[in-house]
């Protein structure tokens, strides 16, 4: 069977359309009593952009905080907060900054209207119903998270995304302007998230034309953006995130990816580092990719954690084991179907302990 995809319906691109978002949101108010949403990072509060988010009265300003990965308890946490705020569900959640916004927006959006916790919807298509509008206003780019099909999230047991069409964006705002600013670590690791979909996505053997089309041309602008000097990188790298993420839609990403989730589910290491730190240990299996990373991590000056793993116990590296093994797709993608007798227990060990 062919997976019959779910595309973002409505994307606006160029530098200052931020300035659009009122209008774009009008035709969700449709009475006078609907209110929206806006999921903010909390890294915003008191600053320029907060200030020019489109608030009427009735709006819900919702600062979140993403010290932290995203987490299930945060997400039913926010949720109940949002549902408790007004007599009304929102006609609108809009989520405003990196990966980890955007996917605590994408979590709201869908708990608002399925019952539970979050806890119960981590794996593939197990949402049932809709999910509010929800729309996404990047302010980092890399990640992806504005086009993907799915929520990362951290829960009590595993790291696992809910992975839903009903997950994707209704719209998305490409703003160049507002990634202006961001931390030089901060932009090399998520653009490096960006570059490592596109390594394992072109690699991977559930390649085809549809994911190669998207992975070249995003693999080509992360390439310009921290290869060379253009004064565009913003423009560039904000493509890149969203083709990037198109080509894994209909692919997969990797080994890289599967072995992140376990740092972060038990370490707390954010998914951009994560994945640096990961890649930089899979020379085995993505030769050139590693090599080119680390010319860029060079040409950006930036160095990653070392020696995350050195002072785990047995039951902490199982619980890293456990987790990184449970991505089956992922693994599948990068080793074929076989991949249990390439990706043993021994092996995933020994390059977690290279880290």
């Amino acid at each position: 069977m062919f997976r019959n995809f779910k595309l973002v319906p409505r994307v606006i691109f160029g530098r200052g359309c931020f300035s659009q978002l009122d209008e774009i949101l009008s035709p969700q108010r449709t009475t006078l009593k609907d209110w929206v949403v806006f999921v903010t990072d909390d890294v915003f509060t008191g600053t320029a952009l907060a200030s020019r988010i489109p608030l009427h009265d009735n709006d819900l300003l919702l600062y979140v905080n993403v010290d932290d990965e995203p987490k299930t308890q945060y997400v039913d946490q926010l949720t109940q907060q949002v549902k408790t705020a007004r007599p009304t569900l929102p006609c609108a959640v809009v989520g405003m900054g990196g990966g980890a916004t955007m996917d605590l927006a994408k979590a709201i959006s869908l708990m608002l209207t399925n019952p539970g916790s979050s806890t119960e919807y981590q794996g593939w298509d197990l949402i049932k119903h809709p999910a509010v509008y929800h729309a996404a206003v990047p302010t980092l780019s890399g990640t992806g998270a504005e086009v993907s099909r799915t929520t990362v999230l951290t829960g009590p047991e595993k790291k696992l995304g809910l992975n839903s069409d009903y997950t994707v964006f209704d719209q998305v705002v490409l703003d160049p302007e507002l990634t202006a600013g961001v931390p030089k670590d901060q932009y090399f690791y998520t653009g490096m998230d960006c570059y490592i979909h596109c390594i394992e996505s072109l690699a991977g053997t559930y390649l085809n034309e549809f994911s190669k089309a998207y992975g070249e041309k995003s693999l080509d602008l992360c390439r310009q953006v921290f290869l060379e000097n253009h004064p565009d990188a913003a423009d560039k790298l904000m493509m890149a995130s969203f083709f990037g993420g198109m080509s894994i839609a209909y692919s997969q990403v990797g080994a890289c990816h599967a072995l992140s989730y376990g740092l972060s589910f038990l370490l707390g290491i954010h998914h951009g580092v994560g994945c640096c730190i990961a890649f930089d240990a899979l020379e085995e299996y993505y030769p050139d990719g590693v090599k080119e990373f680390r010319v860029m991590m060079e040409k950006t000056g930036v160095d990653i954690p070392r020696q995350v793993t050195k002072d785990l116990d047995d039951a902490q590296m199982n619980t890293m084991i456990d987790v990184a093994l449970g991505l089956a797709p992922l693994w599948e993608n990068c080793l074929g179907k076989d991949w249990q007798t390439i990706m043993t227990r021994d092996k995933a060990r020994s390059l977690f302990l290279k880290m």
